[in-house]
């Protein structure tokens, strides 16, 4: 094989070569297949990275015409072949008469997996795949080019997020305004790119021999060791426990208040009248006090931190023609993480650096595997991985904050963590509907979200902006770009809550079990990743009434 860096792995009749070369590579022995798994591995990982490094470019800046196009072209060309070699790779592996003598605990996720694949795929889901992707791009181009004008400057949408936490009711209104008339204009194209979404996801599922997407995408994501039923009882378990929580907290913000009803733009402010809290400034004080936290926490995942901070693994601020939102990326073939994210100064952009920094520790702990397969985790445990630093990093949130303002830090992730899984049950009930119903009219998908909301939604009075709250699943990326891709934060969230409490008793050996299970990467099945870090894989009605009954007690007990 050629040097990895002398082969351009944007031009397929250079790739196309190497893989043919696996392809027809003679194998022997048990020894000599897993030789050829990670040889291939590690070429696929240079490839990946090409991929995803296009990727980033095109999300650090939607408006450069020759970005875009780099990654259209790689999305074109190289990623349909990708798809079918992928095809002929797996058959290699599946076929081959001494797959049966791998190892079968280290290769049973791998060979489950590899087998769900070769049944799923059909060369004709190929361009429709990549139509998806065009359409998300579409949809990222969209959101990207929203600003405002407020406050005498052009503001992104994510800049427009501290003025819905400043004290003055007025300004509050107005800038949630502001957002809602800009995101209303292009409310009807963002309609017209979910329903060509869902059609060609329905044709998808069609195509590989089922009835709908959700039962196509349970398989497809590899969703051996839950169904839809459970999800629905998580649905059940948040409507019966969560959200009359978050409407208790919402009724005493309300009295103390003094309001007649909670309005939309009276739930981001501190409700005793204090200045919003404001961590840092410059996205260089966050890092800088995001690495101080982690290194409290435990040397290790501080100078996990510090290895970030090179000059090449971290976009961080907010800027037009950015794309919203935030991510890690495992860029595969250097084996170093990139953080993308959208800062301004809020609260949130540090929940945001801790939680995709957690995505970074698993990468790293990770990234000494040897099949590539199993340095990422199936993402209902990699959100675990984030989800937990939020919480492990309480204690240590005096480096950004007073005492006062810490509690107050503490208190709104603890109510946050009730309102999200209220939000996670609210964005899969309505994807379940969706792709069980493809045939939906556009004003019978705008009813159902309504009817979902009244399900798990806030007490707030929407009179007047009726037309604003039947649209409001368009903010939700993952609905787009990510389908079926929210229930795993919800199942990592109550996996999170178990290390969190596992720390409030134990530090030592709450930093032991994170530890222990991210450098199992994806090797194990699902359950067998909770169980390493000794967390229940369970999320019906007796965990989640456990867990947020220890998050009651914990907000009747920081001061206010």
């Amino acid at each position: 094989m050629s040097p990895l860096e002398d082969i351009d792995a944007t031009n397929w009749s250079e790739l196309e070569p190497q893989y043919r070369g696996f392809l027809e590579r003679e194998i022997g022995s048990a020894e000599e297949l897993e030789k050829w798994l990670i040889e291939l591995g590690e070429f696929d990982a240079y490839v990946s990275e090409t991929g995803a490094m296009l990727y980033v470019n095109m999300t650090c800046d939607t408006e450069d015409e020759d970005i875009k196009k780099a990654y259209f072209d790689f999305v074109d060309k190289i990623q349909p072949e990708l798809a079918i070699m992928g095809d002929l790779l797996n058959r290699k592996l599946v076929d081959c008469p001494y797959s049966d003598e791998l190892d079968d605990i280290e290769y049973k996720v791998l060979l489950r997996d590899t087998r769900m694949d070769l049944q799923l795929f059909r060369e004709e889901n190929i361009p429709l795949s990549t139509e998806l992707t065009k359409l998300g791009v579409r949809h990222k181009e969209i959101s990207a080019a929203m600003t405002v004008d407020f406050d005498g400057e052009e503001r992104t949408m994510q800049q427009m997020g501290k003025y819905l936490q400043v004290n003055e009711r007025n300004t509050r209104e107005s800038a949630y305004k502001a957002v809602g008339k800009r995101r209303f204009e292009d409310a009807e194209e963002m309609d017209e790119i979910y329903e060509e979404m869902i059609k060609l996801r329905h044709k998808i599922a069609l195509n590989a021999g089922y009835s709908n997407y959700r039962d196509y995408i349970f398989d497809a994501k590899h969703r051996f060791d839950y169904t839809p039923a459970d999800c629905e009882s998580f649905h059940d378990a948040v409507e019966s426990i969560c959200v009359p929580l978050m409407r208790d907290i919402d009724e005493e913000r309300r009295k103390i208040l003094d309001l007649d009803s909670l309005r939309m733009w009276d739930l981001g402010h501190d409700v005793r009248g204090r200045a919003p809290l404001k961590p840092f400034e410059k996205v260089e004080e966050m890092v800088a006090g995001t690495s101080r936290m982690f290194h409290r926490l435990s040397p290790e995942l501080g100078s996990f931190f510090d290895s970030l901070r090179d000059g090449t693994s971290l976009d961080l601020d907010s800027r037009k023609g950015k794309a919203p939102g935030g991510y890690q990326l495992q860029r595969d073939h250097s084996r170093k993480p990139f953080i993308f994210m959208n800062a301004t100064g809020l609260q949130r952009d540090l929940e945001t650096m801790v939680h995709e920094a957690g995505h970074a520790f698993h990468s790293i702990y990770a990234d000494e595997l040897p099949l590539i397969e199993y340095r990422s985790a199936p993402l209902e445990f990699c959100e675990v991985a984030a989800m937990s630093m939020e919480m492990l990093t309480y204690d240590f949130l005096d480096e950004f904050y007073s005492e006062e303002d810490a509690n107050r830090a503490v208190r709104e992730h603890l109510e946050g963590v009730v309102s999200i899984l209220a939000w996670i049950a609210t964005i899969d009930a309505f994807q379940h509907w969706i792709y069980t119903n493809p045939e939906h009219t556009r004003e019978q998908r705008h009813n159902k979200w309504l009817e979902i909301g009244d399900r798990f939604g806030s007490v707030l009075d929407w009179s007047g902006f009726e037309e604003w709250r039947a649209i409001g699943w368009q903010k939700q990326l993952h609905l787009f770009s990510y389908p079926f891709y929210y229930i795993e934060y919800g199942i990592a969230q109550l996996g999170a809550m178990q290390l969190w409490l596992q720390y409030r008793e134990n530090p030592k050996v709450a930093l032991e079990n994170y530890a222990k299970s991210m450098r199992l990467g994806g090797s194990r099945p699902l359950p067998a990743l909770f169980e390493a870090g000794q967390m229940d894989f369970d999320f019906g009605k007796s965990t989640v009434e456990r867990l947020i009954s220890a998050v009651r007690n914990e907000l009747e007990n920081l001061p206010a």
